[in-house]
């Protein structure tokens, strides 16, 4: 099974950008298409971004599509969230996930594996 750590997360202004990473350990990465989610206290896991094992197909979530970026690079075993243009709204944890397949899912409960979280505050 794949070990997943997030970093890049932090506090910044509306209009900034974050990028996110994650980093992943043990079976071979190229195996798993990957996602982002994130959560604010009280409300559901929300789907963000996905991506394809080879990068090559993506997707995105509504309120997020034209300001964040998914990508990976398979040499380096790690997968990016590029933020651009952040809102408060944006404010959540933000998780990585790994699923066992080759195509990019936006369904959670079709991941397998999950990074602990990195907190993204994002202020008015």
């Amino acid at each position: 099974q794949v070990q997943l750590v997030e970093s890049g997360g932090g506090l910044v202004q509306a209009g900034d950008s974050l990028r996110l990473s994650c980093a992943a350990s043990g079976r071979t990465f190229t195996m798993y298409a990957m996602g982002w989610f994130r959560q604010v206290p009280g409300k559901e896991r929300e789907f963000v971004a996905a991506i394809s094992w080879s990068g090559g197909s993506t997707a995105y979530g509504d309120s997020v599509k034209g300001r964040f970026a998914i990508s990976r690079d398979n040499a380096r075993n790690t997968m990016y969230l590029q933020m651009n243009n952040l809102k408060p709204e944006d404010t959540a944890v933000y998780y990585c996930a790994a699923r066992n397949g080759v195509a990019p899912t936006t369904t959670l409960l079709r991941y397998d594996t999950w990074g602990q979280g990195t907190q993204v505050t994002v202020s008015s």
